[in-house]
């Protein structure tokens, strides 16, 4: 399988494409602003104590206030606020936990007001971003991941990825990871641990060491209800969890990305910073490599399949369903049954792809076409199982119901991505009618005085249809020369094929559109 990583970078961020076999398979969106991404660190101050929620709203500086939840302040709770406290006041001074003496575990099924207390500070943890009109979920249970190690703190407990089957490996990691891990911190072990040496792993835990000792450098001066530490950003993210020999590319359109994430890649793997590229392709990064295309088709309510069949998918808020149809299929020659367990397999494969391409989470229900056998309702449910399997998410698929559904469960962190399919025609706005075409370039003109005198741009590019390209462009004494000598600068033209006839944008220098 081979993986490639697109990174697309905009002024106001990043959309990052994953494809497998040439296929999106997942699709990011990074915003400058993200301020609550999952595994961000904040010192929250408790706004409210809920006893009949068992649970506590804490201010971290979002619109709503974050929820937590007494299942998620972790069993060394007391410790982690007897650390801050003693931080805060200036008692504790070392930044390791070698000379800090544990408190008890609270009780699993105690009471949060036994806990906290209206106003009081702690550390906290982003569990879930915000998603819809929901503020962001919270966890006391602090943790810093790595590439192949989790950093826990309060703890001495070494867990080992359960992936990692082989006895001798899990006894060989766990006796390397207790000769260097600090006192009074646990460890998790990931899956891509397996097969490492001492010094990559000590290297990663060396690193994770370090921003620890950052959060507790900053926790004194920090205000309440403001970061203390981030977590990378969604490109480094990605690169950390998933980054082996299958990837072969990884193209970058903007120079200082490209360089970050150079030495990025060359921090982890060393052997694979040659795949970092600078994409320098006139073409849109995404366009070239047919991204947008596959967006269009992914995206929407209606999903057509290869074979003819189609998938519709419907959101609401507390579940999705996904409706599998036959579509032209059913003229086929194979008997009934044998063309249901064909669609099937065929609707489950790309049902894989959409709930990490979307990022559903939540309840989904899958209604597949019925098949009488129980060997194919079998063989079905194991196929989509091992398709699940490449899925980052935490999921549990359960067997088909007595009608026939599956119903899968997916753990959801972040907003799902949405993106609008069905485009307003750019020519008529909605109305059905359209100007004039004879008073287009009339229009263009109109907008060349605000855009150039009001606005004082320069360098400009107009984009228009191929069509009307040809137009402007024609002749030695052409439009393009005309305005010229009137505006006293060259105006370049481009084309897209995708415009309608009536319609044209204007560009920056820096290829931005100019809002008009």
């Amino acid at each position: 399988m081979v993986k490639e990583l697109i990174i697309d970078a905009t002024p106001g961020g990043a959309t990052i494409a994953l494809l497998q076999d040439k296929q999106l398979v997942e699709l990011h969106k990074e915003q400058i602003s993200n301020n609550y991404a999952v595994g961000d660190i904040y010192l929250g101050k408790i706004k409210k104590i809920m006893p009949g929620l068992n649970a506590a709203f804490v201010d971290v500086g979002y619109e709503k206030d974050a929820f937590l939840h007494y299942l998620d302040l972790g069993p060394q709770v007391l410790s982690l606020l007897k650390l801050a406290k003693q931080i805060r006041g200036g008692s504790y001074q070392s930044k390791l936990l070698d000379n800090f003496k544990l408190e008890e575990e609270i009780n699993k099924g105690g009471k949060i007001s036994d806990v906290l207390t209206k106003n009081q500070l702690i550390p906290v943890q982003i569990a879930k971003e915000p998603i819809s009109t929901k503020g962001p979920r919270l966890s006391s249970d602090l943790s810093i991941a790595g590439r192949y190690v989790i950093l826990v703190p309060f703890s001495e407990t070494i867990s080992i990825s359960k992936k990692i089957k082989s006895n001798t490996e899990r006894t060989r990691l766990r006796k390397i990871i207790e000769s260097i891990k600090p006192k009074n911190f646990g460890v998790i072990i990931r899956t891509v641990s397996e097969g490492k040496g001492v010094t990559e792993l000590q290297q990663d835990l060396l690193d994770l060491i370090s921003k620890w000792e950052s959060f507790i450098t900053r926790l004194p001066s920090t205000e309440p209800a403001k970061k203390i530490l981030g977590e990378i950003d969604r490109t480094s993210t990605i690169l950390r969890d998933l980054l082996n020999p299958d990837f072969q590319n990884i193209y970058v359109n903007d120079t200082a990305i490209f360089e970050e994430i150079r030495t990025y890649v060359h921090q982890i793997s060393p052997d694979l910073d040659s795949i970092v590229k600078l994409h320098k392709h006139k073409e849109p990064l995404f366009e070239h490599f047919g991204i947008d295309k596959q967006i269009k088709g992914a995206f929407g309510k209606t999903v057509n399949l290869a074979g003819g069949a189609y998938l519709v998918i419907e959101h609401t808020e507390a579940l999705h369903v996904i409706d599998v149809n036959s579509g032209n299929r059913t003229a086929n020659k194979e008997n009934q049954e044998t063309n249901a367990f064909q669609v099937n397999k065929e609707a489950a494969k790309e049902i894989a792809r959409q709930l990490r391409l979307r990022d559903m989470g939540g309840i989904v229900v899958i209604d597949f076409i019925d098949m009488h056998k129980p060997t194919n309702r079998k063989d079905l449910f194991d196929y989509l199982r091992d398709e699940m399997l490449l899925d980052r998410a935490k999921h549990t698929i359960l067997p088909p119901s007595k009608f026939g559904l599956v119903q899968i469960t997916r753990q959801r962190v972040r907003p799902e991505m949405n993106i609008v399919t069905s485009e307003l025609c750019p020519a008529c706005g909605g109305t059905g009618t359209i100007r004039p075409t004879v008073l287009l370039l009339d229009d263009i003109e109109q907008n060349f005085n605000y855009v150039l005198t009001e606005q004082n741009e320069k360098n400009i590019t107009l984009s228009v249809h191929p069509y009307i390209e040809a137009y402007i462009k024609k002749g030695l004494y052409n439009r393009q020369m005309k305005w010229f000598f009137k505006y006293n600068q060259w105006i370049k033209v481009s084309s897209n094929p995708a415009y309608q006839i009536t319609e044209f944008h204007f560009l920056s220098s820096k290829g931005e559109e100019i809002k008009l």
